[in-house]
């Protein structure tokens, strides 16, 4: 069985235990024979495997009434992968979700890393820095680098932890994330858990 998560930059497979990405600018999906269960949050991409008939979109057998209808469905299949806690998905855009029970109770959108590095960039060029993930969350900064990481990083861990649940770190910024959530589980597959979860209630698998 072959599950794909089509993101911005990606096509992300896992088969079997093995997970590995494909650059959605050169990847030819018709080049697969097998069966591919997949989301897709890339138009672009969408285009291309919405008429092979061995690629099948997942979207259609979610609950989408339990989220809203704007709601990224990679976000969707995420917090369908656990019953209770905050996910965080580090990629392209930071996304937190809650899950409680089993229900989405909400969830909010920040920049990515190298989003958020542009606009320090865009201000101005002595603002170019890299962002410290080990820098004290709890001092005022006294360094330019610091300075704009702080501001970066302090408003999304006060956020996340007055959630007060467990954290899970998932997309591919998630090992840096963890140097500032030392507590929280790192899972970058989880929203393949979330994947299979769905074929096994539509009976899929």
């Amino acid at each position: 069985m072959l599950l794909c998560d089509i993101g911005n930059t990606s096509y992300h497979f896992l088969k079997d235990t093995l997970d590995y990405k494909e650059s959605v600018q050169s990847f030819d999906p018709s080049t697969l024979q097998e069966r591919v269960f997949y989301i897709c949050v890339n138009p672009h991409a969408k285009e291309l495997v919405k008429d092979l008939e061995n690629w099948i979109d997942l979207s259609g057998h979610v609950e989408i009434s339990r989220y809203y209808e704007t709601m990224g469905i990679d976000r969707v299949f995420a917090c369908e992968a656990i019953s209770d806690g905050v996910i965080l998905d580090a990629g392209s855009a930071i996304t937190v979700d809650r899950v409680r029970d089993g229900s989405f109770e909400g969830g909010f959108i920040y920049p990515g890393v190298q989003a958020m590095a542009q606009t320090y960039k865009n201000i101005s060029p002595v603002l170019d820095y890299s962002f410290n993930f080990e820098l004290d969350l709890d001092k005022m900064p006294k360094n330019s680098r610091d300075a704009i990481s702080y501001g970066y990083l302090k408003t999304l861990y006060n956020e996340v932890m007055e959630q007060n649940m467990e954290l899970f770190l998932t997309g591919g910024d998630a090992q840096m994330f963890a140097k500032i959530f030392p507590h929280a589980k790192i899972d970058k597959t989880l929203i393949f858990k979330g994947m299979k979860k769905i074929m096994k209630k539509a009976k899929l698998c």
